[in-house]
Protein backbone atom coordinates (compact mmCIF):
# COMPACT_ATOMS: atom_id res chain seq x y z
CA UNK A 1 0.00 0.00 0.00
CA UNK A 2 2.68 2.47 0.69
CA UNK A 3 4.66 2.02 -1.98
CA UNK A 4 1.17 2.24 -4.47
CA UNK A 5 0.96 5.73 -2.69
CA UNK A 6 4.42 6.76 -3.86
CA UNK A 7 4.37 5.44 -7.36
CA UNK A 8 1.54 7.34 -7.89
CA UNK A 9 3.55 10.84 -7.14
CA UNK A 10 6.48 10.04 -9.00
CA UNK A 11 7.14 6.91 -11.97
CA UNK A 12 9.64 4.49 -10.94
CA UNK A 13 10.60 4.37 -14.49
CA UNK A 14 13.51 6.57 -15.09
CA UNK A 15 16.41 6.52 -12.79
CA UNK A 16 18.72 8.38 -15.70
CA UNK A 17 19.10 12.05 -15.55
CA UNK A 18 16.01 14.03 -14.89
CA UNK A 19 17.22 15.98 -17.27
CA UNK A 20 16.79 13.82 -19.83
CA UNK A 21 13.23 12.71 -18.73
CA UNK A 22 12.07 15.97 -20.13
CA UNK A 23 11.48 14.85 -23.35
CA UNK A 24 9.05 17.33 -24.58
CA UNK A 25 11.13 20.18 -23.65
CA UNK A 26 12.87 22.04 -26.28
CA UNK A 27 14.81 24.76 -24.38
CA UNK A 28 16.50 25.39 -21.14
CA UNK A 29 13.67 27.35 -19.35
CA UNK A 30 11.46 24.40 -19.85
CA UNK A 31 13.87 21.68 -19.43
CA UNK A 32 14.42 24.32 -15.78
CA UNK A 33 10.81 23.82 -15.39
CA UNK A 34 10.23 19.90 -16.23
CA UNK A 35 12.82 19.01 -13.57
CA UNK A 36 11.36 21.43 -11.13
CA UNK A 37 8.45 19.69 -11.25
CA UNK A 38 9.86 16.43 -10.59
CA UNK A 39 12.12 17.78 -7.72
CA UNK A 40 8.25 18.73 -6.01
CA UNK A 41 6.58 15.53 -6.11
CA UNK A 42 10.33 13.74 -5.04
CA UNK A 43 9.89 16.33 -2.21
CA UNK A 44 6.53 15.23 -1.59
CA UNK A 45 7.39 11.33 -2.14
CA UNK A 46 9.74 12.46 0.53
CA UNK A 47 7.72 13.79 2.97
CA UNK A 48 5.33 10.55 2.90
CA UNK A 49 8.07 8.21 2.93
CA UNK A 50 9.70 9.29 5.89
CA UNK A 51 6.48 9.82 7.56
CA UNK A 52 5.94 5.93 6.47
CA UNK A 53 9.42 5.15 8.50
CA UNK A 54 8.76 7.23 11.22
CA UNK A 55 5.90 5.63 11.70
CA UNK A 56 7.84 1.99 11.80
CA UNK A 57 10.19 3.68 14.19
CA UNK A 58 7.52 4.93 16.34
CA UNK A 59 5.82 1.28 16.54
CA UNK A 60 9.27 -0.77 17.54
CA UNK A 61 9.94 1.93 20.24
CA UNK A 62 6.83 1.17 21.29
CA UNK A 63 7.04 -2.64 20.95
CA UNK A 64 10.61 -2.92 22.69
CA UNK A 65 10.07 -0.20 25.77
CA UNK A 66 13.43 1.83 24.23
CA UNK A 67 13.01 5.33 22.26
CA UNK A 68 16.45 4.91 20.04
CA UNK A 69 14.58 4.16 16.58
CA UNK A 70 12.74 7.43 16.03
CA UNK A 71 15.90 9.98 16.78
CA UNK A 72 17.88 7.92 15.06
CA UNK A 73 16.16 8.12 11.98
CA UNK A 74 15.64 11.78 12.88
CA UNK A 75 19.71 12.31 12.88
CA UNK A 76 19.90 10.09 9.79
CA UNK A 77 17.76 11.94 7.67
CA UNK A 78 18.74 15.59 9.06
CA UNK A 79 22.68 14.46 8.16
CA UNK A 80 21.43 13.11 4.55
CA UNK A 81 19.60 16.33 3.70
CA UNK A 82 23.29 17.96 4.83
CA UNK A 83 24.67 15.09 2.23
CA UNK A 84 22.20 15.96 -0.13
CA UNK A 85 22.63 19.74 -0.21
CA UNK A 86 26.06 19.50 -0.13
CA UNK A 87 26.82 16.83 -2.56
CA UNK A 88 24.39 18.98 -4.78
CA UNK A 89 26.07 22.22 -4.96
CA UNK A 90 29.19 20.50 -5.50
CA UNK A 91 27.90 19.05 -9.01
CA UNK A 92 26.50 22.80 -9.69
CA UNK A 93 30.01 23.93 -8.82
CA UNK A 94 31.44 21.50 -11.35
CA UNK A 95 29.76 23.78 -13.79
CA UNK A 96 31.58 26.36 -13.35
CA UNK A 97 28.75 29.04 -13.36
CA UNK A 98 27.41 27.93 -16.58
CA UNK A 99 23.78 27.56 -17.74
CA UNK A 100 22.99 24.04 -17.06
CA UNK A 101 23.96 24.93 -13.53
CA UNK A 102 20.76 25.02 -12.28
CA UNK A 103 19.64 21.84 -13.97
CA UNK A 104 22.31 19.85 -12.35
CA UNK A 105 21.61 20.75 -9.30
CA UNK A 106 18.03 20.26 -9.22
CA UNK A 107 18.18 16.73 -11.24
CA UNK A 108 20.67 16.01 -8.41
CA UNK A 109 18.37 16.26 -5.70
CA UNK A 110 15.91 14.52 -7.89
CA UNK A 111 18.33 11.65 -8.31
CA UNK A 112 19.43 11.44 -4.14
CA UNK A 113 15.90 12.02 -3.90
CA UNK A 114 14.18 9.24 -5.23
CA UNK A 115 17.00 6.63 -3.89
CA UNK A 116 16.64 8.30 -0.22
CA UNK A 117 13.06 7.59 -0.97
CA UNK A 118 13.80 3.82 -1.53
CA UNK A 119 16.22 3.61 1.79
CA UNK A 120 12.90 5.11 3.62
CA UNK A 121 10.62 2.82 2.53
CA UNK A 122 12.67 -0.29 3.10
CA UNK A 123 13.10 0.91 6.87
CA UNK A 124 9.06 0.98 6.65
CA UNK A 125 8.44 -2.05 5.58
Amino acid sequence: MRRAVLILLFPAAALADPALECSGASSQVEIGSCVAQMEERVNAALEESFGFAMQTAAELDGVTGRTEAQPALEAAQTAWVGYRDAQCAAVGASFGGGSGTGIAITSCRVNLGRTRVDELLRFAD
